[in-house]
């Protein structure tokens, strides 16, 4: 356009005061809601960090009544007891926990962390409350009677239960439920474990599986208090002692590294394989025998006092057992052995739905799978190798990070939970290569596996689960919208098949639009005391569902990039 000014950089640009009088304003208007949103971060935080805490420190009292030592020297002590009493009390704690589980649960099962990340994907970052609480209680009984697992599982969703209580009486919508949700876990994590920055990220990695900014703050605020909580208890210790500090001299030693992550990363498969089968055979057998469901951990304590009698290191989260691999007490032949048997107890531990977590155990068949692996790697190359403790170092970091998907987060806790922050390359050498490994075999991890095996399907990311969320009824048009088709019109597609229920999910119409189809699906209810013709409710329409599904990947995608 001829005669129009060209303006310079100086007339385009919005003078210095003029940006400082936007921003001033911006803030002002934003600053006091994040402001009150960071204190109930620090709240929840500090809550969840107390819940943590007095699992924690429930089970040692519960394990101090029954076996008369905490975990730290329980396996040595359970040496000393007599075989009748290492399996009355896994029956017994089994059938408290059936008890428990018949009343308070709908299945008879512990909720985990699956429960946990479905809950921040599907429903607004809620879980079950009253099941969350007797999830909880049931895993603590379990852990501190004779179940071969873990506490962060537990943990978990106990701070997910709190974060939940608080959503439902301020009513949360479900972006601030599930940033609420990952500063409970966070809080948790970090409390359980002394481990703020992987707390932090474990909760954005795992559970709500993205790093958006918006969240980080608060999620970070929440896991520092966590943090504050552990250490105002037991100090800023460490959970496992090394020796010496690790050394990788020359770097010669990063390929036998990266065939320990692949071994690392096979053996976390069979780890969580044999859990899957290890349900199934005990589902089968339920069936078959027509057994109450409330037996069946108590049928687990069973095989589990009798695995006990005689390898007694499988008893409870197994922390001793870990520290001697990671020091290096224990022989090729005890390392190999005991993480078989580890394995075994395991699964026999979910297969009985005793309840747990399985981040403890896959510490420790990592530590002890690490351990023979540098026993052998070290006799082959002893000039040119490491300290085998450092295999044993990264074989828990490699095989804990397979089973749980995250091998940022659980990088990080191995860091924190051992203090050694020199064998960084190591460590993550071997997470690499495992977590790609497994994630091949499984659905990217041991939770996101479990969900798929109920039918729910995250793993693929929204674009695969949004549409299971909503329901036909929100986004139909009713039969009195101008211009939709009178039911003769559609008798032809409902004898088809080609109609859908109010309560049906647009996943389920979608399969029913075809491209040669009709742009429109008939929606039906079942007539009043299943008596009569089928009430003709209203109209599904192709371009309605498709609209509904891009404002839901655009709602996500705007959530986890904010």
């Amino acid at each position: 356009m001829t005669g129009a000014k060209n303006l310079g950089p100086a007339e385009t640009r919005p003078g210095i005061g003029s940006v400082v009088v936007r921003n001033w304003r911006r803030m002002r208007v934003r600053w006091p809601a994040k402001l009150w949103f960071w204190c109930l971060a620090l709240v929840i935080g500090a809550a969840a960090g107390f819940a943590a805490l007095l699992f924690r420190l429930s089970i040692d009292r519960l394990t101090l009544l029954v076996y008369g030592t905490d975990g730290r020297t329980l396996a040595t002590v359970l040496n000393g007891l007599p075989w009748w009493w290492l399996i009355t009390v896994p029956v017994v704690g089994g059938l408290v926990v059936g008890l428990i589980l018949d009343r308070f649960t709908p299945n008879g099962s512990v909720h985990t962390v699956a429960d946990v990340i479905e809950g921040a994907a599907l429903n607004g970052g809620r879980v079950a409350v009253k099941e969350g609480v007797a999830s909880a209680v049931a895993s603590l009984i379990t852990v501190s009677t004779g179940g071969s697992t873990g506490r962060e599982g537990p943990v978990v969703h106990l701070a997910a239960t709190i974060s939940t209580w608080v959503c439902v009486r301020l009513r949360c919508d479900g972006v601030t439920g599930r940033d609420l949700l990952g500063c409970a876990v966070a809080g948790a994590v970090s409390a359980s474990f002394n481990a703020p920055i992987a707390g932090a990220l474990f909760a954005l990695e795992v559970v709500l599986r993205h790093f958006a900014l918006n969240a980080f703050a608060p999620i970070v605020i929440a896991s520092v208090a966590g943090t504050v909580i552990n250490r105002l208890e037991f100090g800023g210790v460490t959970e496992f002692v090394l020796p010496e500090p690790g050394s990788l001299d020359f770097y010669v030693e990063l390929p036998a590294f990266l065939v320990l992550g692949l071994v690392s990363g096979l053996i976390a498969i069979a780890l969580m394989l044999a859990v899957f089968w290890a349900e199934d055979v005990g589902t089968y057998i339920t069936r078959r025998t027509g057994m109450k469901r409330w037996l069946r951990p108590a049928f687990a304590g069973l095989l589990m006092g009798l695995v006990a009698i005689w390898f007694p290191h499988v008893i409870g989260v197994g922390y001793q057992t870990t520290a001697s691999a990671l020091t290096g007490q224990l022989t090729f032949h005890d390392a190999v052995l005991f993480a078989v048997i580890k394995c075994v107890a395991v699964a026999i531990t979910f297969g009985g739905r005793m309840g747990g977590g399985v981040f403890s155990p896959s510490l420790m068949v990592g530590a002890l799978s690490g351990l023979a692996f540098g026993m052998v790697a070290t006799s082959i190359f002893p000039h040119v190798s490491g300290s085998e403790t450092l295999y044993a170092l990264a074989g828990m970091g490699a095989v804990a990070a397979a089973v749980l998907g995250a091998p940022i987060s659980t990088t990080l806790i191995v860091f924190e939970l051992t203090g050694d922050w020199q064998t960084g390359l190591a460590v993550m050498t071997a997470v690499s290569l495992s977590t790609a490994l497994a994630s091949r075999v499984v659905e990217r991890s041991f939770f996101l596996t479990q969900l798929e095996r109920r039918g729910v399907r995250l793993s693929a990311g929204p674009q695969a689960y949004l549409l299971a969320t909503v329901p036909v009824s929100e986004v139909l048009r009713k039969r009195s919208y101008p211009g939709a088709p009178f039911p003769p019109e559609s008798a032809a597609l409902i004898g088809a098949g080609q109609s859908v229920a109010p309560g049906a999910t647009l996943e389920q119409a979608m399969v029913l639009f075809q491209p040669d189809s009709a742009d429109y699906l008939p929606v039906i209810a079942a007539p009043a005391q299943g008596v009569g013709p089928p009430v003709y409710v209203g109209t599904l329409y192709r371009a309605d569902a498709f609209m509904a599904y891009a404002n839901m990947l655009a709602a996500t995608a705007a959530e986890e990039h904010r």
